[in-house]
């Protein structure tokens, strides 16, 4: 017992440590989509679009700076899903995991390939972030964007990771929501109407919903291996009670630009997939169930910023 205590404190030291497994198979294109997290990736589409559509709605809309827009928030996505699965995998967090294997916790790729495709996704990430900031010359924006790259490597990197510390949503909420958007409207516009910042709480809060989902299915694990989440720090029923709210809450704010957009209740029936993500994270007990219950959520946001979009777009 004493002998296997030791091992685990190795393995969740800090971060730049190594993993005792090596690979132990060929890697395939598979595992390293798989690591890229895809079910994540229409929280990166939609603060764009809406984005966008803000933008579109108040005066114009430039569609190079949307695509750069888009990919300076999918690269920022992956490489914060790659560096994630660096971090927790050194950490030893992963051994204690029942979800879908990670590539550096499995063994299957080793710690610094799995490193530098994160720095990688972030590095193009980087140089999208700064052909907007050469097209607007919005410089300052130069430091929106590094504080948004230093926010996704410290959500489990570094010594004192806050994703370890209740502060993940936090995070998704800021960047993945208000930063995204407004900043997207931002730099097509020149301006922050009041739509964008509405439109960001409603992108990050889907975001809240879609990695509360997720921590709320590894609460025993990451209590197991001292990784305090919010899901872990409140507990399973409060983190469902918030997961729901987080999914919901959107609809409720949706009356907001129901008032000014003739068309803006048709966004309603993406109820079609969030009420059966409210119901199945809220009651489900298996692993399964709950990943389930994370993709129709993340679907929820894709199909809640597209639909909005078009609206504002009409």
């Amino acid at each position: 017992m004493a002998k296997t205590t030791t091992s685990r404190t190795k393995r969740s030291g800090r971060p730049g440590g190594r993993p005792g497994k090596q690979p132990a198979r060929r890697v395939t294109a598979r595992d390293w989509i798989g690591g890229a997290r895809l079910r994540t990736l229409p929280l990166a589409v939609a603060p764009v679009a809406l984005g966008t559509g803000v933008a579109r709605a108040n005066g114009d809309w430039d569609l190079l700076l949307a695509l750069l827009c888009l990919a300076v928030a999918v690269f920022l996505q992956v490489g914060v899903n790659y560096s994630n699965d660096y971090s927790d995998g050194i950490r030893g967090t992963d051994e204690f995991r029942v979800g879908p294997a990670r590539l550096t916790g499995s063994g299957a790729v080793r710690p610094r390939t799995v490193l530098r495709v994160a720095l990688v996704s972030f590095a193009v990430a980087a140089v999208a972030g700064v052909a907007v900031v050469v097209l607007t010359q919005q410089w300052w924006m130069l430091a929106v964007g590094a504080a948004a790259v230093v926010a996704a490597w410290f959500y489990t990197g570094g010594k004192r990771p806050y994703g370890y510390n209740a502060l993940g949503e936090v995070f998704v909420f800021v960047f993945f929501g208000l930063v995204a958007t407004v900043g997207t409207t931002f730099v097509q516009l020149g301006r922050f109407p009041a739509d964008a910042w509405v439109a960001g709480v409603s992108a990050g809060l889907f975001a809240c919903a879609v990695l509360m989902v997720n921590n709320i299915r590894d609460i025993p694990q990451d209590r197991a291996a001292g990784k305090r989440t919010l899901a872990v720090v409140v507990g399973d029923p409060v983190a469902r009670a918030l997961y729901a709210s987080f999914l919901l809450l959107p609809f409720l704010i949706l009356v907001y630009f129901g008032f000014l957009y003739f068309h803006a209740p048709y966004v309603y029936f993406t109820l079609l997939t969030a009420v059966p993500a409210a119901v199945i994270g809220v009651t489900g007990k298996t692993p399964k169930e709950l990943i389930l219950a994370l993709q129709l959520a993340s679907l929820t946001a894709l199909l809640y910023g597209l639909a909005l979009a078009a609206v504002l777009f009409a």
